[in-house]
């Protein structure tokens, strides 16, 4: 792949005038980092579909379950997402994801191992730290691997993963359930006794140790429109200053702010991994059943919305609007009130699953194009510091905020565990409220961001 790489002697500015890698490699690589996306969500949502047993083992509440699924993970994963978003700016970006597969693998493996609460707490935040050296070294990856005009399909792909991962996380944890009884307990060797739950965390976790390694047959693309001390090079690059890429943050502060919590808040309820619960508590199914219709149902609908998603917004692009990737956003938060809003509220769990399919389809639609958004709008040098702080305001707001704010409108709110259903409706509502006029605000702003980013790369090359 003679355009995979490049030579030192390489003039300033040829990075940005040099022919994109072949479509079949690019494609590889997107469809490598996709597996190691779908297996770090794997890892991270397994304990979703846990949630019973682990509560009455742990002796916990909701509220203290909801740290585990959020806060825990989610504010070690965006403090760390920072500094890592700025080293994937100059360094070799799959080595530094290589690295953090194996910490999350191994951590989540450890959950494993617990014997308490705290414990669980303290190695959640290890994965969340490991998992954080993933999506902005990969954004900035395919975004050097792709032409614009077909960056939202390939951030689609790769957003497929947290579907997929999630899906599979409850698949995997209701067929677990299923084969072994609730109460049963296994003796490992050198290990000791452990519970059916405990056994998830180590199956999911270990394989993503192996895994690490197909990172080492991707080749570092380009750098597009970097300046660079050492020019030409692909994979390591000195870093724009950090005064200039805060100056240009606050020249597009209300494109970034308008887009970073307008499209986290619109994704919030998928976040808040209490589905499966809402089946259980309402609709007495069992955990297995739960786990592996909720699993199936958020892993086709995920994908097939998020391609839909992606496609349409390569679609509006090609008509014209420059803010295809924005406005997206604003249309499929719009569309989740006529179902988002009853769903919860069914008499049956057949209804239920019914107004669940076009609510998750519009709700994982711009997955993939908010991501392409953000790399429009961000100079190159600075996409995966740009990340990082996107990624900061998802898992804090989304992952962080979600589930926890689920849990205590049921806890502190309704006082009842049986209430879940209003406390999804009335978090689910205010969210995308909040996202609809955050997104339509943004809109003329992401417009304007778009010119400054072209100036700024035009007097940088």
């Amino acid at each position: 792949m003679a355009a995979s790489t490049s030579s030192d002697s390489m003039p300033a500015g040829a990075a940005t005038d040099a022919a994109y890698p072949r479509a079949a490699y690019a494609w590889y690589v997107v469809a490598v980092l996709t597996l190691l996306y779908v297996f770090s969500f794997l890892d991270r949502y397994t304990l979703a579909l846990l949630v019973e047993p682990m509560r009455r083992d742990l002796q916990i509440s909701d509220t203290q379950m909801s740290l585990l699924m959020g806060f825990s993970f989610a504010i070690f994963y965006a403090l760390f997402g920072l500094p890592l978003g700025r080293l994937a700016d100059s360094r070799s970006r799959r080595t530094i994801i290589a690295v953090g597969c194996v910490a999350w693998s191994v951590t989540t493996a450890a959950c494993g191992l617990v014997k308490s609460y705290w414990q669980l707490l303290l190695l959640r935040m290890g994965v969340g730290i490991g998992e954080a050296t993933l999506s902005p070294a990969a954004y900035s990856l395919i975004t050097d691997y792709f032409p614009k005009e077909r960056l939202a399909t390939a951030m689609s792909v790769y957003s497929m993963a947290i579907h997929i991962g999630t899906g599979l996380a409850f698949i995997f944890g209701g067929a677990v359930i299923a084969f072994v009884a609730s109460d049963a307990v296994a003796n490992l060797p050198l290990i000791g006794s452990i519970r059916p739950w405990q056994s998830v965390f180590l199956i999911v976790g270990l394989p993503g140790i192996a895994l690490a390694l197909l990172m080492y047959t991707v080749k570092e693309p380009v750098r597009r429109a970097l300046r660079a001390s050492h020019p030409g090079s692909a994979v390591s690059a000195a870093p724009v200053p950090l005064s200039e890429v805060w100056r240009y943050f606050a020249q597009n502060k209300a494109t970034l702010l308008c887009h970073s919590l307008g499209y986290t808040l619109s994704t919030l309820t998928s976040y808040t991994t209490w589905g499966p619960t809402l089946f259980i508590r309402k609709y007495g199914w069992t955990a297995a059943e739960a786990g592996i219709v909720y699993g199936l149902l958020t892993s086709v609908l995920g994908v097939v919305g998020i391609l839909a998603g992606g496609r349409f917004a390569d679609y509006l692009a090609r008509r014209g609007y420059r803010d295809a990737n924005m406005r997206l956003g604003l249309i499929a938060t719009l569309a989740w009130f006529p179902t988002g809003i009853l769903f919860p509220l069914m008499p049956n769990g057949e209804w239920a699953v019914a107004l669940f399919i076009p609510t998750y389809l519009v709700v994982s639609a711009p997955w993939g194009a908010s991501a392409a958004a953000l790399q429009q709008v961000v100079p190159d040098g600075m996409r995966g510091q740009a990340s990082a702080l996107y990624l900061l305001a998802l898992n804090l707001v989304g992952l962080g905020l979600g589930p926890t704010a689920v849990a205590l409108v049921t806890d502190y709110v309704f006082h009842d565990d049986q209430a879940l259903n209003y406390s999804l409706l009335i978090v689910g509502t205010v969210s995308h409220l909040l996202a609809a006029v955050l997104l339509w605000k943004g809109l003329r702003h992401f417009r304007a961001s778009l010119d400054r980013v072209q100036q700024w790369e035009a007097a940088h090359r």
